[in-house]
């Protein structure tokens, strides 16, 4: 089976930050690809925005050079990217000044096609963009902005920056991204509850135990020093990409696919969560930071070796046990937990059914385990749902517990797009349902603040764990001391 590509009217695509690291990695890759299946239309325009001097032919160079850097080799189709290239044209902006602003607004031209500006640039930017764009007659009724995390480091400086995005914006033209929504597998959750019968009557007290959800990364820092010691787990990951998913798993069927009827759910789940505070924080959270040891096949340095300052309290792990307080969910624990230099890249959702109220099979048949419905966002995204069986043959009744394993990459022809593909192009069609509105961003910041406030006020210590496991012990003992343990297979 293959998916229908839907083309899409013509539109321009401007990138501030355009020869930064998301252009190149994702972004245009991302077009890329929309260019090869056939979805961009004439005469679609990518213009790349950054304070570097460049012209339209080295940026086009630029262009290339990141695609076939970060495009598979099979996907490389010469024609295509020559067709994509001819879209790009370039021009140097200081977000800070007025130069190069007239030139831009030449390039664009007085076209009345949707008109798309990614800010990939740090949010310290996002207002003055905005304002200057508004300043230079550079914003029309078909235009929209699309903004990267993090939306601030906290609740106050989150409604600083929506402040100044939203006096030049109306909110039907912001797009908050985050990528992690992009992902089929996260978009499958919706599938899954609201288009089966199956799974919806039991998604409640009643019947499940509780919920995992494990982003883990296994690489350290990368590039991302500057950036990550100022943010930490917390900020980076739990504030947007697990409180986002939580919501999906969690929240009631909306009325309609509709990007207000979505957006309405999960913001009823933010504002359900059990408040977690000095009051609680220590029992509820762990924080880790991870030292040295071996992961991805060789040794590696522990956080505070890839520092220049060699000295940090930041977490690069966080486990935290959460509850909403609604009828549906009461009494259910929901496990979160993610850090970096974990034992594997792994992401995914687990769904823990309670067991069977009675057994009426003899102990020689073997213990009974009860159901688990497992999602996986990445990699090998997949859904397995397991269950019991009888092993097959002769000799009376023997169970087993076998999974029901639907993998996207075997049960789906061709490659799996990108989340930004998807994004983008919602983007374009101005579908909000997978861009997070500002109370959604706010209430997720009114819930990890006191969190942050609790770890700085109680000091709160990051515990060592060394790179390659699965994070600090007090992550092990979070869970187990209800009774439960991690999914780790």
């Amino acid at each position: 089976m293959t998916s229908q590509i839907i083309p899409v009217d013509p539109f321009d695509f401007i990138i501030f930050g355009g020869t930064g690291d998301l252009a190149e990695r994702k972004l245009l890759p991302a077009l890329y690809h929309r260019q090869r299946t056939g979805q961009l239309t004439d005469p679609t325009r990518i213009v790349g925005v950054s304070r570097a001097a460049m012209d339209d032919a080295a940026y086009r160079d630029f262009a290339r050079a990141a695609i076939l850097e970060h495009v598979r080799k099979q996907d490389i189709d010469e024609t295509e990217l020559a067709a994509f290239l001819s879209r790009l044209s370039y021009v140097a902006v200081d977000a800070m000044t007025d130069k190069g602003w007239k030139q831009l607004k030449t390039a664009i031209g007085k076209s009345e096609t949707v008109r798309a500006y990614y800010l990939a640039v740090g949010p310290s930017l996002f207002g003055e963009i905005a304002n200057r764009l508004k300043q230079h007659g550079l914003i029309t009724a078909n235009t929209r902005i699309v903004v990267e995390k993090p939306i601030g480091r906290d609740l106050a400086s989150a409604r600083t920056l929506n402040d100044a995005i939203g006096q030049v914006f109306d909110e039907s033209q912001i797009f908050r991204i985050d990528h992690y929504l992009g992902k089929e597998t996260v978009q499958n959750l919706m599938a899954l509850r609201f288009g089966n019968v199956l799974y919806e009557p039991l998604w409640n007290c009643n019947h499940i135990d509780h919920v995992q959800i494990t982003v883990a990364e296994s690489v350290g820092l990368e590039s991302r020093a500057g950036y990550y010691d100022k943010a930490g787990a917390l900020r980076d990951m739990v504030q947007n990409h697990l409180l986002q998913l939580v919501c999906l798993v969690a929240m009631e069927p909306p009325a309609f696919l509709d990007a207000h009827a979505v957006r309405d759910e999960k913001l009823k789940i933010l504002r359900a969560l059990t408040p977690i505070d000095q009051t609680n924080a220590e029992k509820l959270t762990v924080r880790g930071q991870y030292v040295a040891g071996a992961s991805n096949g060789g040794a590696v340095k522990g956080y505070l070796e890839e520092l220049e300052n060699g000295a940090s309290e930041t977490e690069t792990f966080v486990a935290i046990k959460a509850e909403i307080e609604n009828w549906r969910w009461a009494g259910v624990p929901f496990y979160l937990r993610t850090g970096k230099r974990l034992a594997a890249r792994q992401s995914e959702i687990v769904i823990q059914f309670k067991p069977v109220p009675h057994s009426i099979f003899e102990r020689s048949a073997g213990q009974l385990v009860a159901n688990q419905l497992v999602i996986r966002l990445q990699p090998d995204e997949g859904v397995k749902q397991w269950i019991m069986i009888k092993d097959p043959g002769p000799g009376g009744m023997r169970l087993r517990h076998v999974a029901l394993d639907m993998s996207f990459a075997e049960e789906f022809e061709g490659r799996n797009p990108d989340a930004y593909e998807r994004l983008v192009m919602d983007v374009i069609r101005g579908n909000q349902t997978l861009f997070m509105r500002r109370d959604e961003v706010e209430a997720a910041w009114k819930w990890v603040d006191p969190i942050l406030k609790a770890w700085a006020e109680t000091r709160q210590p990051a515990r060592n764990y060394t790179a390659g496991t699965w994070g600090p012990s007090g992550a092990i003992a979070l869970i187990e001391r209800d009774g439960r343990t991690w999914h780790d297979a």
